[in-house]
């Protein structure tokens, strides 16, 4: 055997850059060289592939585990290894550095121009046949590493066994590895660019190992699932959007203790949530991520469904029963930032790869994680992917993206001094906007039909208005925006004592001034029932009855508001206490008459909204709606009008008083008989039973409409009306 020494010295220390160059079979001056490096092997012998004869044993190269021979000088052939291990079975193997380059010249092209729209489809672990032998490709972007080996269940986590070659056009290392299997767990070994080993997890890996564990699993790429048309059509502005969202783990347990399955999930959340009224989950991140404990909201395996709850088989299976309910299902998404754990994306190659250098940039105060370097084509082309997988290859309606906010501005949450301003000067993080703009043409372009929502807290202009066509100016792109300064304004006026709301009546009208300015989504999240917040109905003014029905006419209020709904799991239970991530909703509330109102009401609700289309019709179109009072401070009254095509009208008159008002004229936008639709005071939801029966018009103008109705206002509720069509 004649290798060079420091060759043989590079791979024994497993330092060699390309070991392509020294392993496998090559024609050279002095003949045909073989060689393989084994550990644990006694000895090894060259199989020809064709005749499966012995052409010759490889000899062992003093004081190390390379095998070797130069046979005369001849064609190369097909050829496989029979191994004799020190301790197990002989095993007949095929080499590893016998097959060809893995990716494609387009994909490199791609990859290292930053415009793969699908990166998962040629990075991470992918089951493949190579010149009819089964096995995986393994790839993975580590510019700037020394070495990168594959280790896992199939080699003893010996990094010395399978060290990759390296595309230099885009910095991307890689190698086909006969025999690996689906299940086979693996994970990369990086020799980092200051000389330090880590091994890290795949960024890419399509399922993954339950925590505490590490690993990455190989495992089939979802097949691609096209856009179903009823999807599609339900997901438009026009539709109804009320939205259940739900923390997976603690939504109900079984057995008092246990995750439920993604398939339990879709045997019980599902019927649930159609039995309920809503049109759509919005799940807490389920990417896989190491720590319970953040919901989900620090996630570093972007590409795989957590095992917490099954295999990704399973989440498509959960995905799948909610659509065939006629349940959208919406994934909370975390591109702003990811924890710093050893096995993740901080310091990938032994460089910040993936994050920002600067802890001015790269580190988030707040949450003690890392954030994604933006300016990265890259990163960006790795985030814009992984956007674009979930929507493809699960077939999720849509993404909400989380922290949208800390992503938009590069002082968010930093002391003066504590943050680098962008190449104009000022606070915005312009890498981020051009990323958010990149995200959201691609979904629009790639997924039509989709749809993605974000959590941002400013009033960043133009959140869910279209970009420029160049993506360098105009708005964001998304979709919906989640309205906090309504859920803000409207909590707390929900807070106050009944006798101090006439002070604060804008808390309730102030909402309108912009209220069309945004495409927007109205959030009763998770957010508002954790860290010490309280529980919704634990926010309500007033004795137990008050608080009831303060809820249910918050609730009523809501639901006839303009904008989408969203209400977090447990809300429409009147849940008492605050959320808690370890435990799970207390279903023995549903045998209790005031928590059994309030759900019979929300799903009520739910039902009003989507068979009316004055109610959604509109939602975020100001011709759908328009003030009848405000002014009526002194009482706490409100009243407008909600229009949808075609003449179709509602009308929704809220009194935030414990007192009922009888005789109260309010004028309507038309004529004729009208009747009640929603009355949040009726005994069935815990209400006093104060109503209207059948209303007729009387010619008396009033707040600027010909016509009138005289009502009786219940106490602490919201009235919502409809004419009566012969």
């Amino acid at each position: 055997m004649t290798l060079q020494d420091h060759d043989l010295s590079a791979l024994m220390r497993a330092e060699h850059q390309d070991p392509f160059s020294v392993l496998g079979m090559h024609s050279r001056p002095d003949g045909l060289a073989v060689h393989a490096l084994l550990p644990g092997a006694e000895w090894v012998e060259l199989i020809d592939q064709a005749s499966g004869e012995a052409r010759a044993t490889l000899q062992r190269a003093a004081g190390s585990v390379v095998f070797g021979i130069v046979l005369p000088a001849q064609d190369a052939f097909s050829y496989q290894l029979r191994v004799h291990w020190a301790a197990g079975p002989v095993q007949l193997l095929e080499d590893p550095y016998r097959f060809p380059l893995v990716l494609q010249e387009m994909d490199l092209w791609l990859l290292a121009e930053g415009t793969h729209l699908r990166p998962f489809e040629c990075l991470g672990a992918h089951l493949r046949s190579m010149e009819g032998v089964a096995g995986a490709s393994f790839t993975v972007w580590a510019p700037n590493a020394k070495r990168v080996s594959v280790v896992g269940s199939f080699n003893q986590w010996d990094g010395r066994r399978h060290p990759m070659r390296l595309r230099r056009e885009c910095g991307v290392w890689e190698i086909f590895i006969p025999h690996v299997a689906q299940g086979d767990l693996y994970k990369f070994e990086i020799l980092g660019a200051t000389g330090q080993i880590a091994v890290k997890a795949d960024p890419f890996a399509f399922h993954a190992q339950l925590r505490p564990d590490t690993a990455s699993v190989v495992y089939p790429l979802p097949p691609r699932l096209p856009m179903r048309e009823d999807r599609a059509a339900a997901n438009a502005f026009g539709q109804p959007l009320s939205i259940y969202e739900v923390h997976l783990g603690s939504w109900r347990k079984a057995d008092g203790w246990r995750w439920l399955s993604y398939r339990e999930l879709a045997d019980t959340l599902v019927p649930y949530a159609k039995d309920m009224g809503f049109t759509h989950l919005e799940l807490l991140p389920v990417s896989e991520h190491p720590f319970d404990g953040s919901w989900g909201y620090q996630p570093l395996g972007l590409f795989a469904p957590t095992s917490r709850f099954g295999t990704p088989e399973d989440f498509r299976y959960l995905v799948e029963a909610a659509h065939d309910a006629g349940l959208g299902v919406i994934l909370d998404w975390v591109p702003a930032h990811f924890p710093s754990d050893a096995h993740g994306l901080a310091e990938f190659d032994g460089t910040h790869l993936y994050e920002y250098a600067d802890p001015k940039e790269g580190f988030h105060q707040d949450w003690n994680t890392l954030i994604y370097n933006f300016g990265r084509t890259e990163v960006r082309n790795f985030l814009v992917g992984n956007a674009l997988y979930w929507l493809e290859r699960y077939g999720v309606d849509g993404l909400r993206v989380d922290a949208v906010a800390s992503m938009l501005y590069r002082d968010y949450s930093r002391q003066e001094g504590q943050w680098i301003p962008n190449k104009h000067g000022g606070r915005e993080n312009l890498e981020a906007i051009e990323f958010l703009r990149r995200m959201n043409h691609t979904v629009g372009t790639e997924r039509p039909g989709a749809i993605t929502l974000a959590e941002e807290s400013t009033a960043f202009p133009g959140v869910s208005r279209p970009p420029s066509a160049d993506l360098q100016s105009g708005g964001l792109g998304f979709h919906y925006k989640w309205n906090m300064g309504w859920m803000h304004d409207t909590l707390k006026y929900a807070a106050l004592d009944p006798v101090h709301r006439r002070h604060h009546q804008n808390q309730l009208t102030f909402g309108l001034m912009y209220a069309f300015t945004e495409n927007f989504v109205l959030p009763l999240s998770h957010d508002e029932v954790v860290h010490g917040k309280g529980s919704l109905l634990g926010k309500m003014a007033g004795d137990d009855w008050q608080r009831f029905a303060n809820l249910r006419a918050l609730y009523g209020f809501m639901w006839a508001y303009p904008g989408k709904k969203l209400l977090f799991m447990g809300g429409e239970l009147a849940q008492p206490t605050e959320w808690a991530d370890g435990g799970e909703l207390p279903w023995a509330l549903e045998q209790q008459s005031a928590h059994q109102g309030v759900q019979r009401l929300v799903r009520d609700l739910n039902r009003v909204y989507r068979d009316f289309p004055a109610l959604h019709q509109q939602d975020v179109q100001s011709g759908g709606f328009g003030w009848i009072a405000h002014e009526d401070a002194a009482q706490s009254v409100v009243a407008f009008a909600r229009y949808g095509f075609g003449g179709d009208t509602a009308v929704v008159v809220c009194n935030f008083t414990p007192v009922p008002r009888h005789g109260y004229r309010i004028g309507v936008p038309q004529a004729g008989a009208w009747r009640e639709l929603i009355n949040t005071d009726y005994a069935v939801y815990g209400g006093s039973g104060v109503g209207n029966g059948e209303l007729s018009t009387e010619a008396v103008a009033a707040h600027q409409h010909a016509q009138s109705l005289v009502l009786s206002l219940p106490p602490l509720a919201c009235l919502v009306l409809t004419r009566m069509v012969a």
